[in-house]
């Protein structure tokens, strides 16, 4: 029996994801609070910090947060979860949970912190742990980051007394404190079979209303265990032109801008950070001419990583050669990047052709809109590239619900043509596991195929320690480029804000992610 606080209100009724994603990004660059806006990039004094986004998030699900539109809104700001990786560091430290050990790496022991309020009012205690954990993981409510983060395997869950929880992994995990770290704790009474539309968390904002296709608007919790934040009240809005949200944070009408390049005329007033995000080309190989592994390595060869680096981000990102940066446990300075070889992709086409593949068939090159900067032209390049190869190549750029329905399994299975989707990885764990658990295994959530060996190596990988795992992860991603060759990597990534001179705020490696709202404060 627990000593709970009543809730003051029930969690809504979740709306199916599909009924979220009908909103479409305004043109324009007027903002709410723009008359309090100044010349020479600068405004009035506000109690509100106002951030504008590449796009609007498709769900504040706290189970999607891994999802990079979400995760950008509520990931510690208005959910909070047990344990939080320190971006810059790297090593986890205490949020919800104070304290967390394991004397065999299978089961582990978590001391919760007490005290703590949701936004209902109602208490944190274990059950709230518990039920969020089952249900983000095992129930079957499909949320993205149990596909990310935990795989197939279930969590045992028990809650030891109201402030302590056991969590026990089917097999030993030495970094299932990692994984939970992904987990944005909400209240026991969530719905375990809908995904909710405005989740109520334990963050210092509270989320105060959602207006589809305009605005969110939050404000400081006054119940928030933590230290209270400088800006009482936070608005987010959209706009999916680069140089549209550079003028917004130069005219100041809004204090942070996320996704933007030099090219969109930010000046000083952009900050570069390393960010841990990799694009890349993931190919489905269940039909023509993808399922020839000569025509995927024929893609690899015809893309031109180095040019497009330079041409179209002045050099700042970086040709890749896996899906992890530098950083990231199991990443490999020593893995080549593909090289730029026109003739060579095109004689392969023409081998596969001679053995019957049929390498007319189309291919549709599918592109998130307003993903990343320049997203559009980098399509329009690769398009190009590959259709001198003699491929024929679809582009398609699709809004962030429609982008998502090929992110994940169940893929379309209705797609006239092969898929090769365009993927913005970000690995915000600092280890490989997060990434080749879920876009190399046979079953993974985003993996479009794989292999029993693969398999194998990514299992031994993620049981190993220390070295031995790095060692592990790097014998993947080396079998992956050499025999299964599912992607076309292009580059690891550099981001920038636009922060207006009104505000002071570091960015790191996972901002990109999770704008933590709390460690904003007004310019001294």
């Amino acid at each position: 029996m627990h000593n709970r606080i009543a809730r003051s209100r029930r969690i809504p009724l979740a709306l199916a994801a599909s009924a979220l994603l009908g909103t479409t990004a305004l043109s324009g660059c007027s903002v709410a609070n723009s008359e309090e806006a100044t010349s020479g990039g600068s405004s009035a004094p506000s109690d509100t910090l106002r951030v504008v986004l590449q796009q609007e998030p498709p769900t504040l699900e706290a189970c999607e947060s891994n999802l990079t539109s979400t995760g950008v809104v509520i990931r510690s700001t208005i959910t909070e979860p047990l344990i939080e990786r320190n971006p810059t560091s790297g090593e986890l430290e205490p949020k919800l949970a104070t304290e967390w050990s394991s004397k065999d790496d299978k089961t582990w022991t978590l001391k919760l912190r007490e005290g703590v309020k949701f936004h209902d009012g109602s208490e944190f205690t274990a059950a709230d742990a518990v039920a969020t954990i089952d249900r983000a993981v095992n129930s079957k409510l499909g949320c993205n980051v149990e596909g990310y983060v935990f795989g197939d395997d279930d969590l045992k869950l028990k809650e030891v007394d109201d402030y302590t929880v056991e969590v026990t992994a089917a097999k030993k995990d030495p970094i299932l404190p990692l994984r939970l770290s992904f987990l944005e704790v909400v209240p026991e009474e969530t719905s375990a079979t809908e995904k909710v539309r405005e989740p109520i968390g334990t963050g210092p904002y509270k989320l105060d209303d959602w207006q589809a296709g305009q605005s969110i608007n939050a404000s400081a919790y006054t119940d928030y265990w933590g230290e209270a934040p400088e800006f009482q009240k936070a608005n987010y809005q959209w706009r999916s032109e680069g140089s549209v949200r550079a003028a917004m944070i130069t005219s100041g009408e809004a204090d942070i801008a996320t996704g933007l390049s030099p090219e969109d005329n930010i000046g000083d007033l952009g900050v570069s950070y390393p960010n841990n995000e990799t694009v890349a080309l993931r190919m489905h190989a269940d039909k023509a001419p993808f399922d020839d592994i000569r025509i995927r390595r024929a893609v690899n060869y015809a893309i031109d990583k180095e040019s497009i680096v330079a041409s179209l981000y002045g050099g700042r990102d970086k040709a890749a050669a896996q899906l992890v940066p530098s950083g990231v446990v199991g990443h490999s300075e020593d893995l080549p990047v593909w090289e730029y070889n026109a003739q060579k992709a095109k004689d392969l086409v023409a081998e596969a052709k001679a053995a019957g593949t049929d390498v007319s068939a189309p291919i549709n090159l599918v592109v998130r809109t307003a993903q990343f900067p320049k997203i559009q032209e980098l399509a329009q390049v690769i398009q190009e590239q590959l259709t001198q190869a003699g491929l024929s190549v679809n582009l398609k750029m699709l809004e962030t619900s429609q982008h998502l329905t090929y992110q994940v399994r169940p893929f379309p299975t209705k797609e006239d043509g092969a898929i090769m989707l365009m993927t913005q990885h970000g690995n915000q764990a600092g280890d490989a596991a997060f990434t080749v658990d879920q876009y190399m295994t046979t079953k993974g959530a985003q993996s479009a195929f794989g292999t029993p060996e693969l398999d194998k190596l990514i299992a031994q990988a993620d049981a190993a320690t220390g070295d031995d795992r790095q060692a592990a992860f790097e014998k993947v991603f080396k079998y992956q480029n050499d025999e299964v060759v599912q992607f076309a990597h292009i580059a690891h990534q550099t981001g920038m804000l636009g922060i207006s001179q009104s505000v002071a705020y570091e960015p790191n490696s996972s901002s990109g992610d999770e704008l933590r709202l709390a460690e904003v404060t007004a310019a001294k």
